[in-house]
This record gives C-alpha cells, structure tokens and sequence, in this order.
C-alpha cells in the first residue's frame, strides 16, 4: 500500500477526537498525551478508541498495528495543521453524510444505540459531537492532500514516454488478457414467473398466519442463505442498509404482523418485525426469486440460435441484430457492446466477467461468437437470469505495458507516483520543521518514517 493510501486509510479510521482530561481506562492506564505535532495533541485513550473502533468493525489489534495507527494519525495532523493554516473551509454536507453512514454502520455492527453507548463507554450525543469533529478533521486533512496533488505539473505524453523508457521492463506494470465484448439478450417470461412466485409465498405467509413458525417456514424457503439458516432473522440494523421498499415496509409493521408480499431487486419478500428502536429495526424475512423453466430457456435459446446463424451467414450485423432484437437496454442502444457497470470500460479483464460468460467465450477468437448461454445481468445483489450470445470483438493478450496499448494506464501509474513524491515530500519537510513530541512508551515502534526517530521524549 503506497503512502498516499495508507494516509487515506487512517483518515477512513480516524473517528474519534476524545477530550484530554486524565482519566482511567482499559487495564488501569491512566489517559494522557502521546504525542504532539506542532499545536494538536494525540492522546493514549484516542488511540485505543480507535482500536475499538477496528475492533467494533471485525479487525483484531496487536502493538504493531498501534504502532502503524499512531504514525498515520501524527501524519494526518501534519496535514491538518496547514489546511488551518491555508484557512479551508470544511464541506459540512459531506461530513453529515458521512456521519449518518458511520452511524449506520456501527449501530448495525453493534446491534443498537444503547448497545453503541456501553462499548464506547459513552452517551451517543457525545460520540455524534466527537465523530463530527473528526470527520471535520478529515475534511479538511483530504482538501490539504488534494491540493498538494493539484500542484503536481500536468503529465504529458512526453512524461510518459519518459517513465516507460527509463523503467526496466520488469518493474513496469504487467496488463493481464482484456476482452472487448458485445451481446445479444433475450428475458425469460418475467410475469409469468413473477405470478408464480407470488403465488407461491402468499400460500406460505397464509401457513404463517394460520400458525405455523415463521423460522421454521424461512429455513426451509427462503433464498437468502444469510438469513435463513437463522430462521430469517436479520439482526438489529439501520433501514438505510436495505433496499427503501424493504425498509419502509418493515418500519410501518407492527411487530408480530406479517407483511404482504414487498418487491425489490432481489425478489419477492415476507416479512415479520421483531423489534423496532428508533430508525433500527429487527426483521425475518422470506426471500423467493422468480423461476425459470425449461421452456423459458428452449424458447430462448431457440431464437439465438436461429439469430446466430443468420449472424454466420452475413444476413445481418451483429450490431443491427443486438439494436433489433437484444431486451437489454443497457447494451441495445450502442449495438450491444459490454462495459464495465462500475468503470464505464469497454475491456474487461477475466476476473472481471461473469463466470457462465467467461465459459462460453474462453475457447473463441476475435470475431467468434459464442453458443447460447444462460447467465445473469447486473440488477440486485445477484443478478437476474438472462440468455445470451456473445460476440469477441477484439482480445488483448496479456502483455507488459507499453504506450500505445496502455496509455491510460501508464498516465495512471505516473501520476500515482508523483502524488507519492509530493505527499512524501510535504510529510518529511513538515516531520523537520515541526514541533514534535512522541512519548517514549513508543520508542520500540519500527515507523515508515526515519524522521520520527528525533522525535521522542528523553525518559525521566
């Protein structure tokens, strides 16, 4: 992990600015400071609520990772220390969000409000006053970072051509086969299947209401693998982690009151309240997603055989074919071909494909397409059952990169490193001319950072 990441990492955990007043915690200790960077001080019960806080996320602790903790925490006061200095303005917008994400996300880990307050040992008022800061803090410590990025001069091709010419061809980044892909879609019959299952959970919530356990019924049904080894029970959570229709039906039932049946992108649903506290809520639920049959897949595969032969036979484009007859609307449109949902590409890496996809076209060259498939499209947390034919349009072998095949790429990797140049150099100018006092309680700790090893306080 490079230096500009792990500084982002820490200002991700950095959630807790704890007032410096002594006081005893953990085994006896008593709380002081242990370290000063010019006018912010960092103190020893900080640092420990931050190991809760990676505790309270499924993170184990030992000394070294205090040790990597505390130097990105002095690090990130270097930084925030000149953007007090640059006067930039925090962005409170941002800072809510991310507030009420971090509240959500702990109350969801932990189980509930007053399940938050025991393990921080404190009311939430005050976690929400000292977290706001924080990420106040961490506002403003990114803005410092960006702007010290931004004066980096403007890379040109040159700069490339440069880099890649004075690197050996070892060290320059291997790019992994991409694949440029087009397809043509067909759905099964989705209403039909859609009754179906509606159908079919109506008649296990009537079994529910005329006394059957409602656990019992969910570790037999339900499709949720999660949850229904649990008798379809969730677990004391925010509504903002579930789909809104899920969330606003659960908050307006009473508990012990079965829902009708709610929708959302990863099926059909019933579900029974438990427990509700405030905008938390504990739920079970029996999740069902429509089903296929076999004739949904002859009809389908049907049609795309017939189309792929007329694609051999030069009648049509695949491009005209995929605008005409393709039912995938995010692909139809550009003559069907594939890009990444999450980066807007049009490659795709083998890890990056779907696995009943990367099958059907393994064996082809540029240009093939492949037989008939059945896979799944990018809605919900699983997807939808989709057929499919699949056209090659161009492979690019595996390869050392170079400047006319990966450009971007290599633009990419220049610019990291010179963010890494200028973020190392701004950290180890401000180390040399900065008040700094580390306490010796951690003068065995092996930091990145040679300038740090000046900086501890002579034992008394």
């Amino acid at each position: 992990m490079n230096h500009i990441m792990k500084v982002v990492a820490a200002l991700l955990l950095l959630s807790l600015n704890v007032s410096l007043h002594a006081q005893k915690y953990g085994d006896g200790l008593i709380d002081k400071t242990v370290a000063v960077v010019g006018n912010e001080m960092i103190s020893l019960s900080q640092l420990e609520q931050e190991v809760q806080m990676m505790r309270a996320q499924g993170m184990a602790s030992d000394r070294n990772m205090r040790c990597e903790l505390l130097e990105q925490m002095m690090e990130s006061k270097l930084f925030l220390m000149q953007a007090r200095l640059d006067s930039l303005s925090v962005n409170n917008d941002i800072v809510e969000g991310e507030l009420r994400n971090r509240l959500d996300m702990i109350r969801s880990q932990l189980g509930g409000d007053e399940e938050v307050e025991e393990y921080f040992g404190k009311p939430l008022y005050k976690l929400r006053q000292e977290w706001r800061r924080s990420l106040e803090d961490m506002s403003l410590t990114q803005q410092m970072q960006s702007n010290i990025m931004s004066d980096i001069p403007e890379i040109t091709p040159y700069d490339v051509q440069q880099y890649i010419d004075s690197t050996d061809a070892e060290d320059l980044p291997m790019v992994p086969v991409k694949y440029q892909l087009s397809q043509i879609c067909i759905y099964p019959d989705r209403e039909a299947a859609n009754l179906a299952v509606k159908e079919r959970l109506l008649a296990i919530r009537e079994r529910i209401i005329n006394g059957e356990k409602f656990s019992t019924l969910a570790r037999i049904y339900s499709q949720d693998p999660g949850s229904a080894r649990r008798g379809g029970e969730l677990g004391m959570a925010s509504k903002s982690i579930f789909w809104p229709a899920f969330s606003d039906a659960a908050m307006a039932l009473k508990p012990g009151i079965v829902s009708q049946i709610v929708e959302t992108p990863d099926g059909f649903h019933i579900i029974e309240v438990l427990e509700k506290k405030g905008d938390m809520f504990n739920a079970r639920h029996i999740l069902m997603k429509p089903e296929y049959t076999a004739d949904d897949r002859e009809n389908a595969f049907r049609v795309l055989d017939s189309l792929k032969t007329e694609l051999a036979n030069g009648a049509v484009t695949f491009e005209l074919a995929a605008r005409f007859y393709s039912e995938d609307p995010a692909t139809k449109t550009n003559g069907g071909q594939m890009s990444d949902p999450n980066t807007g590409s049009s490659y795709f890496e083998i890890d990056q494909l779907k696995p009943q996809d990367y099958a059907a076209i393994k064996d082809l060259k540029e240009g093939g397409i492949s037989e008939p498939v059945e896979s799944l499209d990018n809605e919900g947390r699983s997807g939808n059952t989709v057929y499919k034919i699949i056209k090659v349009d161009r492979i690019i072998p595996a390869h050392t990169a170079s400047f006319s095949e990966d450009y971007d790429l290599m633009l990419s990797q220049v610019k990291q490193e010179k963010s890494v140049e200028a973020i190392d150099a701004f950290i180890n100018e401000k180390i040399a001319t900065t008040y700094i006092v580390i306490d010796p309680l951690f003068e065995d700790c092996v930091f990145n950072r040679d300038g740090w090893a000046s900086k501890f306080r002579s034992r008394e």
